[in-house]
């Protein structure tokens, strides 16, 4: 029997859906003081930037394999990139796969294994094309390495053109599980998860990834 996952609303949506829906009812009230109906299109207008806001900030349930060794994708999207992290916090440099959000994505991001943070670093920066290799150099984001018992993983929050802000929640010292939900980025954006040599990538180019879900590689040994 299959699982329907219950579909909640996140949390940091709040503030923009509480707008948007005072938006809707703003056009509805101003539209009964215009004549001959000439304003009628913005309450459906607005209507569809509330479900379309609705829909951005939906946040369904997730359920992860099974397996202390399996690292999951970060992030609902698209693999844009796979190759060797030159870009990466770690030495030796490892592996990194990109994954690109659509605004029609779900864009809460989730712990890719069990682990400890160790260390949570924002750095300010542009707002380019997320899908754009310079982004992951020169764009907003959030760095966080976990700890794993099988070796040290990282992922990057970046932020995109549309994106102007990175939500992360855990910090240094807290303890993760595969899966765990720890923040989002809102309204179009990218994750780059960065992984030692140890762990064999199971995902190809192109393939679309679901957080927490998706089996990104698995630990082959420990370092």
């Amino acid at each position: 029997m299959s699982r329907r996952p219950k579909v909640h609303l996140a949390p940091e949506g709040a503030d923009v859906i509480a707008l948007s829906a005072i938006i809707v009812v703003l056009m509805v009230v101003l539209s009964f003081y215009v004549k001959e109906g000439r304003l009628l299109w913005l309450p459906a207008l607005a209507a569809i930037w509330f479900f379309l806001v609705v829909q951005f900030f939906r946040d369904p349930e997730r359920f992860p394999p099974e397996g202390e060794r399996l690292v999951l994708s970060p992030a609902d999207g698209k693999v844009i990139s796979i190759g060797e992290a030159l870009d990466s916090p770690f030495h030796p440099p490892g592996q990194r796969v990109s994954i690109f959000m659509s605004p029609f994505n779900v864009h809460v991001n989730r712990s890719p294994a069990h682990g400890i943070v160790r260390l949570v670093e924002p750095k300010s920066g542009r707002f380019l094309t997320a899908f754009k290799p310079e982004a992951t150099r020169e764009n907003e984001q959030v760095l966080t390495i976990l700890d794993t018992p099988y070796g040290e993983l990282a992922f990057k929050q970046i932020a995109g053109y549309l994106a102007r802000r990175i939500v992360l929640h855990p910090q240094p010292g807290d303890k993760l599980s595969a899966g765990q939900r720890v923040g989002m980025i809102k309204f179009g954006s990218r994750v780059d998860l960065f992984i030692p040599d140890n762990v064999d990538i199971r995902v190809r180019l192109g393939q679309i990834v679901t957080a927490g879900e998706t089996v990104i590689g698995e630990f082959t040994n420990a370092l």
